[in-house]
């Protein structure tokens, strides 16, 4: 035989929160009582028992134990949002290049890309290949969304852009059918923002495609920067059958093409204020000679100085590509 006391212990062990004990005690029992309550009663009424007042300390109770399974609903939403941030920048990661130089025994080029990922995990991604021996394509994006829904349709954007790319040489051909191939895949909300290039390595033509990301800068040795052309572009995803112009231009030894997403202009200072396009252009016009990957790593000190304490809300994403025009 079981006593009362035996019981709330035994109940106090199972550690649940919707499990509440109300003692019914003799008036005056009070070691009774004490012992009880230590023992993880949440409350008691005495004989000879006042039912009005135990109506009362049952609907306590029952409102207690509601806002404890709130709470606890809450706490394991709040760690499966957790482990899928968790598992969004493993995603990020994993699929983005992280060592440097990729490829070391080719001098007609020099490549270098740095992220940042924000604390909600966001959608920037870059990529490049060779496509043959001398033409090498790169591409950056950004998808619109946070953690993992962001991560995995990014994924699927670095993936076709990729695989398609492989096969397409041209970058506005290539664009128009990774959009087309993203329709389905996207909700209403869900779109990304590509700049694709294509650079042959012998006459040094970059060949290129914007689809409504931000436009790249281009680099002089001399310190001169200027914005590429606009040749227009939606974004993917949105618009069956967008249409997607390829424009050319010719670069010099030494040009550097630095593409970035927007996580750099609009990363924010303490006070709310944008490190925004003139930053950027100023910095690359103090450093045009850098090696790139000092380059591209100080730009990051830059707006890491800048934006001090305050946390990012975006992905931080630069590529920067240099063209030097030597034989393999």
């Amino acid at each position: 035989k079981m006593d009362g006391l035996t019981m709330l212990t035994q109940i106090q062990e199972l550690n649940r929160a919707d499990i509440k004990t109300i003692m019914v005690s003799a008036y005056g029992d009070m070691e009774n009582i004490r012992t009880a309550m230590n023992r993880g009663a949440y409350d008691f009424v005495t004989k000879p028992i006042d039912f009005k007042d135990l109506e009362t300390t049952i609907e306590k109770t029952l409102k207690e134990i509601g806002h404890l399974l709130k709470v606890k609903d809450m706490e394991e939403q709040l760690e499966s949002l957790n482990y899928d941030l968790d598992m969004a920048a493993r995603i990020q990661q994993k699929i983005l290049h992280q060592e440097f130089p990729v490829f070391p025994d080719d001098n007609r080029f020099d490549i270098f890309a740095n992220m940042i990922a924000a604390k909600q995990v966001g959608g920037d991604f870059y990529d490049f290949f060779m496509y043959d021996e001398d033409h090498m394509a790169f591409f950056i994006g950004d998808v619109a969304g946070k953690g993992m829904p962001a991560s995995i349709y990014m994924a699927v954007c670095r993936t076709m852009l990729k695989a398609i790319g492989s096969e397409v040489f041209d970058p506005a051909e290539c664009m128009t059918k990774v959009n087309n191939m993203l329709i389905p895949e996207s909700d209403i909300s869900t779109f990304v923002t590509v700049f694709y290039g294509v650079l042959n390595l012998k006459t040094g033509v970059l060949s290129y495609c914007n689809g409504g990301h931000n436009l790249p800068y281009l680099q002089k040795p001399d310190g001169t920067v200027t914005e590429l052309d606009d040749v227009g572009g939606l974004l993917l995803g949105k618009f069956e059958n967008a249409p997607y112009d390829k424009h050319e231009m010719q670069l010099s030894p030494g040009d550097t093409i630095v593409t970035f997403t927007d996580g750099i202009t609009e990363a924010e200072d303490e006070d709310g204020g944008f490190f925004d396009e003139e930053r950027v252009i100023e910095y690359l016009k103090k450093n045009p000679s850098k090696p790139l990957n000092s380059q591209v790593k100080g730009l990051f000190l830059e707006v890491m100085k800048f934006a001090g304490s305050a946390i990012q809300s975006d992905d931080i994403t630069v590529l920067s590509v240099r063209y030097n025009q030597i034989d393999k």
